[in-house]
């Protein structure tokens, strides 16, 4: 097993309800060395009470204010000493053996900046359902430059049962390598702070496939989430998770794509653009905050984005093949530790 301290950065907000779980299987993983940092931020339910119960195995910093996701996971990670970190949302449940599956892989591969494992549906109990249904087996954008969970709400019935590179992970359960930490960060920034919730994972993973590095995914590896923000509940979501997640759509735009590909997909995303612009004027008026907020950020925007493009290392022909209306994979040329031949990629 490696000896490389792995790092598990967990930011709270209101997590009272499934926080104590959540810990409970963190501390029963296989893999050592380990440290857990938490980030709570500005909870006001029962989540301080619980971490105090856990300070003697786990570094606690507690915000006076929300700095939402991004920022809290880039205090927790500037506080992480490991050589892998491991973000981790408090609705997740981990088998015991995760970690050290995912750092076996990643350790295979120096290539690899993010390894993620299976995640399938859990109840809020935190009980496992009898029938399996995928949460999550990697992230894919479409033309239009949405972003989904591979195989989401599908029943698990093998198909993702392969080692594969993919284009990202949900930032719910992710293995960083921190050499790819320090190397896509912009200034101390890991997850860009703008974004606040939503969408920065995703806006990470393309970072992160810009500058050269790789994702892979290991089935073998199997978590449980608890998945609130899903896009057939939009409805049912906070005015202001909605708000960012338009915000962040332009934002993450801004960062990332290039102008051969804004051509290439034009109709696709124009008519997205059209879509959602509509959604606000006619049903989700609250998501009108976001345009103000995208111009407010736009000087800051460039400026990332001009160094982001400073320093692309892939081709456009590379980026584009990852662009598709179905989910795009690419077999693993190599036999991964624990997995049989078998189950080596042959690519979708």
């Amino acid at each position: 097993m490696s000896s490389r301290l792995v790092s598990v950065a967990i930011v709270t907000f209101n997590s009272a309800r499934y926080i104590r779980q959540c810990l409970g299987f963190v501390l029963e993983q296989q893999y050592v060395p380990l440290e857990v940092v938490v980030v709570d931020n500005a909870s006001t339910d029962e989540t301080g009470a619980i971490l105090c119960s856990f300070e003697n195995r786990v570094r606690v910093l507690r915000n006076l204010e929300n700095t939402g996701f991004a920022g809290g996971q880039n205090q927790a990670i500037g506080l992480c000493r490991g050589d892998w970190v491991l973000t981790l949302n408090p609705d997740v449940r981990l088998q015991p053996d995760f970690i050290s599956t995912l750092v076996a892989a990643g350790e295979s591969d120096d290539s690899v900046g993010t390894v993620c494992g299976k995640l399938l549906s859990m109840n809020e109990d935190f009980r496992i359902p009898q029938e399996p249904v995928i949460d999550s087996t990697g992230m894919f954008f479409t033309p239009n430059l949405r972003h989904f969970d591979r195989g989401s709400k599908e029943p698990d019935t093998g198909r993702y049962n392969t080692p594969e590179y993919v284009f990202g992970a949900t930032g719910a359960a992710a293995l960083y390598r921190r050499t790819m930490v320090n190397d896509i960060s912009i200034g101390r920034d890991f997850f860009d702070p703008d974004f606040f919730a939503y969408r920065e994972d995703a806006d990470l993973a393309w970072r992160a496939q810009l500058l050269g590095w790789k994702c892979l995914y290991v089935p073998e590896a199997v978590g449980y989430h608890v998945r609130h923000v899903l896009p057939a509940n939009r409805r049912s979501i906070s005015r202001a998770i909605n708000m960012h997640s338009v915000k962040n759509r332009f934002l993450m735009r801004i960062n990332n794509l290039s102008g051969q590909q804004y051509l290439r997909n034009f109709l696709a995303i124009t008519f997205r653009d059209v879509l959602v612009l509509g959604g606000c004027l006619l049903r989700e008026r609250s998501s009108l905050k976001a345009f103000p907020l995208v111009i407010k950020n736009l000087r800051v925007a460039w400026r990332k984005r001009r160094a982001i493009s400073a320093r692309r290392r892939v081709s456009e022909a590379y980026m584009a093949r990852w662009f598709s209306t179905q989910p795009v994979s690419f077999p693993v040329p190599y036999r991964l530790p624990g997995t049989s031949s078998k189950e080596r990629g042959t690519g979708n």
